[in-house]
């Protein structure tokens, strides 16, 4: 199969317009939003590291009303039924009624932790047949009563779990940071079968961080083992893995679009297509920060978000760029970290000796670390400043 390799970030730096004209309304939240967007036919549903759920009229963004937990707030909320249920770093797991606010009810864990300073998700609930199941950092995957906050069951991974669970054929798939993926019984929580990441000299455990996706009978997910994995889904046995050349954590949950999956990688700064069903790529595009989130689509358009700050709309066969919104703190602070054909400034190192200070550098351009969601021509997300945006896509 051909393969497109686009070897230039010059596209990318000249694009001036930041879709402006396409802003619908924007609200700031009091620190950065890490996490996807839910939306119901009314509102919008998001959490924030401010500590606070963020609920909001989708025609003007006016705020409804929010709830402040007491840990930030990194995962994509799950609607159920007449309810919204968050999942917070206090390690709690809350159940709210969508329309008043009113708790409904708590589930605790045994508690929250992060692995390290690039972990910046938590797990999010998923629903299916009125329960949610969920990862936590205590290591565990719980089942819970979507109506009731009981406890159903509980896997134990033996370590952190921040991946979000996908449910397919009464199974839960799930990733760990111990490098292993596993297929879990949705009704009892007993192991179908586990999968080992083959690891890495420098990252041996393989760990798992995001979620997966599901393409006719696989299950195929990424791993800080530079590799992205497509298993069999009844089996675990795998179909194809690609290691990523550069050398890079494919953190990123692949997009599923027209038997195509498309994903960002951490540290070789690229945007890939591939084959679903034989991991062959069509074409990678070179960009200049890492990808975290997923990607979206409309009209024959792949939306993802960086974090230099920019929201990227691509052509899902070449891979060129069509469009570009910049996110505001992005504009008055590129200059900080790259110069002006794209490249990072020479007084500028990304993992030299203080690799906080790089990172609050990079978190400083309104960084876009969240799953765009678009929900009837509108795309929303926030950025790590905390500015949450509601773009109208043509």
């Amino acid at each position: 199969m051909k393969q497109i390799i686009i070897t230039t970030i010059f596209s990318i730096c000249v694009l001036n317009t930041y879709g402006q004209d396409s802003l619908k309304w924007t609200f700031q939240a009091k620190s950065g939003i890490y996490t996807s967007a839910a939306a119901d036919r009314n509102n919008i549903y998001f959490g924030s590291n401010d500590s606070n759920f963020y609920v909001l009229d989708k025609t003007n963004g006016n705020l409804k009303w929010k709830y402040k937990t007491n840990g930030q707030i990194k995962s994509q909320p799950a609607l159920f039924d007449e309810s919204v249920i968050i999942n917070s770093s206090d390690g709690n797991l809350y159940s709210f009624d969508k329309n008043t606010g009113k708790i409904l009810w708590i589930f605790k864990t045994k508690g929250e932790k992060r692995y390290d300073m690039w972990d910046y998700y938590l797990s999010s609930p998923i629903t299916y047949q009125s329960t949610v199941y969920v990862g936590s950092g205590d290591g565990f995957v719980y089942a819970v009563g979507a109506k009731t906050g009981k406890l159903d069951w509980s896997f134990n991974t033996g370590d952190i779990v921040h991946a979000t669970p996908v449910i397919e054929r009464e199974k839960v798939f799930i990733g760990s940071y111990n490098g292993t993926f596993y297929s879990l019984d949705c009704k009892s929580g007993d192991l179908v079968w586990q999968f080992k990441t083959v690891g890495d000299r420098y990252f041996p455990k393989g760990e798992i961080q995001k979620g997966a996706a599901v393409y006719k009978n696989s299950i195929i997910f990424g791993s800080r083992d530079y590799n992205i994995y497509s298993l069999d889904l009844s089996t675990g046995r795998g179909l194809w893995n690609m290691k990523e050349k550069y050398g890079s954590w494919i953190i990123a949950i692949p997009f599923v679009y027209k038997d195509k999956i498309y994903f960002g990688t951490s540290d070789s700064h690229q945007f890939y297509s591939m084959n679903a069903d034989g991991g062959n790529i069509e074409w990678a595009l070179p960009i200049n920060m890492r990808v975290y989130g997923s990607a979206a689509s409309y009209n024959d358009r792949i939306y993802f978000g960086c974090f230099n700050g920019k929201l990227y709309g691509v052509n899902p066969r070449t891979g060129k760029i069509e469009y570009t919104f910049q996110t505001y703190s992005s504009r008055e602070k590129y200059p900080s970290i790259y110069r002006e054909n794209g490249e990072f400034r020479e007084d500028f190192q990304l993992y030299g000796s203080d690799m906080q200070g790089s990172e609050k550098k990079i978190l400083d351009l309104g960084s876009i670390l969240a799953t765009p969601l678009i929900d009837e021509g509108v795309i929303y997300f926030g950025d790590s400043k905390g500015t949450f945006y509601a773009l109208k896509l043509k």
